[in-house]
């Protein structure tokens, strides 16, 4: 394209004009684009704070009230082998709680059917033989087709080793809701793998 300025009376040639448009469409049609993505909201990852438990008091536990804490969630069970666990866990929150630990049990059925009783039953077992003070979750299925929606995701996060095989399995969600990692059945509660990771998570909240 040629410019072609006119004959000195303001006239200017229509293909001139048409060139200078042709090369700035890209830029109009770039500018467009930024203007609308940066317009559009990005899509908000998917951590554990937007999903809701139920407490062991029967009234939701949303665990966003959580936020800031790193969170170790153990699916537990009153008549295992491993439910002596729970003097570990409650070790380990007083350990840690002034730090921002948030310890949370979450009792299921689903492995030996090892948790049989009720609401009631289940905390007051943990009180009286544990003096369990960390928070707990009421009845809970955390494997297969009907598990709660936390568990589902958790497991995605985890991948197939990762997703309960027994009770006492852990997760541990950091102080921004991300998935951290996972500990199997046996890892005790104060052994070195959990508290060292449970330092690191804590650190990386100040």
């Amino acid at each position: 394209c040629q410019a072609f300025e006119g004959d000195g009376a303001g006239v200017r040639d229509p293909a001139a004009a048409f060139c200078r448009f042709k090369y700035m469409k890209p830029l109009l049609v770039l500018s467009f684009l930024i203007l609308f993505f940066a317009s559009v909201p990005a899509m908000a990852e998917t951590t554990a704070y937007d999903f809701t438990l139920t407490g062991i008091d029967g009234k939701p536990l949303p665990l966003a009230q959580f936020k800031g804490h790193p969170v170790l969630v153990v699916n537990t069970a009153s008549e295992c082998g491993y439910t002596p666990q729970y003097e570990g866990l409650e070790e380990l929150y007083q350990a840690y709680k002034d730090k921002g630990l948030v310890v949370l049990g979450v009792p299921s059925n689903d492995f030996g059917a090892q948790e049989p009783g009720t609401a009631q039953e289940i905390a007051t077992f943990c009180k009286i033989n544990y003096g369990v003070t960390f928070p707990l979750a009421e009845k809970t299925v955390v494997k297969g087709s009907a598990a709660d929606a936390f568990y589902v995701w958790a497991g995605e996060q985890a991948g197939p080793e990762g997703q309960p095989k027994w009770n006492f399995h852990k997760y541990l969600i950091g102080a921004d809701g991300r998935f951290i990692g996972w500990f199997s059945t046996q890892t005790k509660p104060m052994g070195p793998k959990i508290k060292s990771a449970v330092e690191a998570a804590l650190s990386s909240t100040k």
